[in-house]
Parts: C-alpha cells; structure tokens; sequence
C-alpha cells in the first residue's frame, strides 16, 4: 500500500511539472518546436515531460528552464493542495457554470452558482430582486449569500455573477478568500455563447448589444484582472478550456 501510495505521489508530481511547462507556453504562444530548439531537448521528450510521464533528468530540465528563462525550482516546486475555495469570475457567456461543474466533478468539490444563493437569500428570481429591491439591496444579498458559502464550504468551486467585482468590500472577501480564476472570452464570443443560452439578459431590448458587451469589459479588465489567474476561453473547445484551467491552478 505505502508503494502504490509513493507511485501516486510522482505520478502527480510529474503530471504538475509537465502541466508547468505546457501552462508556460501557451501564455507565451510558444510551440513545443520552438522550445525544443531553444533547449536543445527533443520534441518527443518534451511531449512526454507536458503529459507527465517523462521522469526527466536534472540536466536536461535544468536546460528546459533556462530556455523558458523560469528557475529551475519554479518548475519542480511541492505543490500543495489548496485549502481555499476556487472562484470563477467572467462575464455571463465566459463558461463559468460549464467550465465550473466540470471543474468541481474532477476535484471531487461542490459546485456553487453564487447567483442561485442570491435568489434564495432574497426569496425571488434573480431580475425581481433588482426590480423590486434595485441595486443596493442586491449587493447586501450577494455579500451574504457569498459569506454564508465561504462559511458552509471549506472547498468548494464558485460561479460568481459578472457584476460582483464592481462592489470592493465583497470583491476583497472573494480575493482574500478564494484562488480567483478570470474566464476570459472576446465580445463577439460572449455574445454567440448569451445567444445560444436563449437569454439575453440584462442585454434585452438593446439595439448595441455587442457594443454594450464591450463597454462591460473595458469597464471591467481592471478589475477582473486582479483574479490569480486568466484563461482565455476564446475559440476554444470545451476540453481546451477545461485543460487550461487545471493547468492554471497548478
């Protein structure tokens, strides 16, 4: 039992090197080619080290570091499981709650939708509570629902609602509580995915939808930008997405 526990331990341990190097590349938009021939290590050997099964000597990845110009110990640092909770942040269209479930499954986690705990803090659908309460009074809602999940969850994966970054005191308990990650999408993929929902809310009845879609995000990159991590979900397939998402919390 101790062996096949040891085995375990290496084969995530290799799995967060190699998800490191592949992490490493695609926000530097570097080809496993490219790589290689700064390395002077083979694409195949490269390719076996990203799938996490290359048992790479310290050579060779000493040469690999150096080619990414990373420390050496940044790539074979201990990774420790985190304690927190995982918060998605994006504008509606992002793929929180997809991204977010799938996420959640493969953790073993549970999966909240903060926008649900709204509605049951408030007592009513999600556009009554701005109609009958306005503004204010959703964020008071948003602000418990949100502490009363980081209360019941020790871990847990969150989807948050595209506007709660705009409100600092409940952005800074989601920050200092949670390892933040923005799902990051362009304007026209936000507005296909809202399409392809049947729900065009709160764009209804909106000639310049894209346009205010656009505004949405220039208005808020500032802040979606303190999450820990980006990925950009743009053009990508569902298994992209979710890949680097893993990778960008290891």
């Amino acid at each position: 039992m101790a062996a096949n526990l040891s085995h375990d331990l290496e084969t995530e341990y290799l799995s967060q090197l190699g998800a490191r190097v592949r992490a490493w590349r695609s926000q530097h938009g570097m080809t496993r080619k490219a790589l290689s021939a700064a390395c002077g290590v083979s694409e195949r050997y490269l390719a076996q080290l990203e799938a996490g099964e290359g048992n790479i000597s310290v050579l060779l990845l000493r040469k690999v570091a150096r080619a990414m110009s990373v420390p050496v110990e940044e790539l074979v640092r201990e990774q420790a499981p985190s304690a927190k909770c995982i918060a998605l942040l994006g504008l509606r269209g992002a793929g929180k709650s997809t991204l977010g479930a799938k996420l959640a499954e493969s953790l073993k986690l549970p999966f909240v939708e903060l926008d649900r705990e709204v509605e049951k803090e408030a007592g009513a659908a999600l556009g009554e509570v701005f109609a009958m309460y306005g503004q204010e009074a959703f964020r008071r809602f948003e602000r418990r629902a949100l502490e009363r999940v980081l209360g019941q969850h020790e871990r847990a994966v969150i989807a948050t609602g595209g506007s709660l970054v705009n409100d600092p005191g409940t952005y800074k308990l989601l920050l200092e509580r949670c390892v933040c990650v923005w799902l990051k999408a362009s304007p026209e993929e936000h507005m296909n995915r809202v399409i392809a929902q049947g729900d065009m809310r709160p764009f209804k009845g909106r000639s310049a939808a894209l346009d205010e879609i656009k505004k949405l995000l220039d208005d808020r990159n500032r802040l979606y930008s303190r999450a820990n991590a980006t990925v950009d979900t743009s053009g990508k397939t569902l298994k992209q997405a979710f890949n680097e998402l893993r990778s960008a919390l290891t």
